[in-house]
């Protein structure tokens, strides 16, 4: 059974072995959303995650039961590492089953930690499939990622650690995917404070669980697409369905722009790297998403992960700096003559416009004789400062368009 005492058990097992990790109050935040916000900073957990905390509390159950015939699991990302990472504590054989699309450096990760890696599938489903029947033919105990009691157990200890840091707490934000981590979560933290208010937050790439949650009964969606990897759950779990529906107070989804804007947020104004599942908490209360809490609540809102592609993360500054106007790009036509280019950078240098990055061409199809494009990427300071670069050119005499 999932419940109080099973979640202390749990982290009697992960005392020595997790990090109890900073509990902060956000002023950024606070500020901007006239809640009181603390932020549980779990993408500085050990392997980056708090699934390590799961697959430890669930290979530790099977140690103690004498079950030393190894471990299998399915994963892409942080339950794969927090597998690997108790299998090799406890001296047992772990083999994850990962798709065959998996970035290098993430299937790296996990040997390095002493796994074994067989890559299998075009997608995690069939590489799920694969992980259960390698278990049951070489008769190893498959470790569920989120639809196992002991997984949620060792999940629920993060909430024992939120409310010991931060006692105040009126809410806790938690990050969906499958389930396992919002219904350990809850299960503890109401257990301790039965008038505390939970809120799930899944992204709306993937709405399996919101969609089952509205429901009231388990709906499974046919693909996922999300940036938050760690989240994208095609599937509902009746297990962890029936926790939800019975503990959570309040769910609502975010889209990929909001989850985005969070990533870059914590990044630029807190300085912490967290991943597209570990930012849609933030992504909920800064794009006003729980504006039904009593203004100047206490929230707490988990970080789950960091553990972000660093190709996804720099595609997300890029757009980010779009966005926020203090990048533009520029396709200008001249005439390809001497000193046409030199006019060209005279008056953006008198709009103190910094060209980041240029290219010449002269053969596209679109193009007149005599003509070229000049494509750039400028460094700017806002809004105003955008319009006065497009003044300058038009002034010019600079025909442009801009990407965007």
């Amino acid at each position: 059974m999932l419940n109080l005492n099973t979640i202390e058990k749990a982290a009697q097992r992960l005392e020595n072995v997790v990090h109890h990790t900073p509990m902060s109050h956000a002023p950024i935040l606070s500020d901007m959303t006239g809640l009181e916000i603390y932020i549980k900073k779990e993408n500085l957990q050990r392997t980056g995650s708090f699934k390590l905390r799961g697959a430890f509390n669930k290979i530790a159950s099977l140690i103690e039961k004498g079950q030393r015939n190894g471990v299998v699991a399915a994963s892409a990302g942080n339950h794969a590492q927090g597998v690997a990472f108790a299998a090799k504590h406890f001296g047992i054989d772990g083999t994850i089953i990962m798709p065959e699309s998996t970035p290098l450096t993430k299937v790296m990760g996990v040997r390095e930690l002493g796994a074994e890696v067989i890559l299998h599938g075009a997608n995690y489903d069939e590489a799920y499939a694969h992980a259960v029947k390698y278990a049951e033919a070489h008769t190893q105990n498959f470790v569920h990622p989120f639809a196992d009691e002991e997984v949620m157990a060792g999940q629920g200890t993060i909430a024992l650690e939120m409310l010991g840091q931060t006692p105040q707490l009126d809410a806790i934000v938690v990050p969906v995917g499958g389930g396992g981590l919002i219904s350990g979560i809850a299960t503890a933290a109401k257990a301790l404070k039965p008038e505390i208010t939970i809120i799930g937050i899944s992204a709306e790439g993937a709405p399996a669980m919101k969609q089952s949650y509205d429901a009231r009964h388990p709906i499974d969606t046919t693909s996922v697409r999300t940036i938050a990897d760690g989240i994208a759950v095609r599937d509902t779990s009746p297990m962890t369905l029936k926790h939800i529906l019975e503990k959570v107070d309040i769910f609502d989804t975010v889209c990929e722009d909001e989850i985005a804007n969070a990533i870059l947020f914590l990044l630029e104004r807190q300085k912490l790297l967290v991943e597209g599942a570990g930012s849609v908490g933030v992504a909920a209360v800064m794009h006003r998403h729980l504006m039904d809490l009593p203004r100047g609540s206490r929230v707490g809102i988990l970080l789950s992960g960091g553990n972000i592609d660093v190709t996804m993360l720099s595609l997300i500054i890029e757009k980010g700096l779009m966005k926020s106007y203090r990048k533009m790009k520029l396709i200008i036509t001249l005439v390809d003559k001497p000193g046409a280019l030199m006019h060209l950078t005279e008056a953006l240098r008198e709009v103190q416009a910094n060209i980041v990055q240029i290219g010449y061409d002269r053969t596209s199809t679109d193009l007149e004789f005599g003509d070229a494009h000049v494509t750039m990427a400028l460094e700017t300071k806002g809004r105003e400062h955008q319009e006065s670069i497009r003044a300058v050119l038009t002034r010019e005499g600079f025909p442009f368009r801009e990407e965007h």
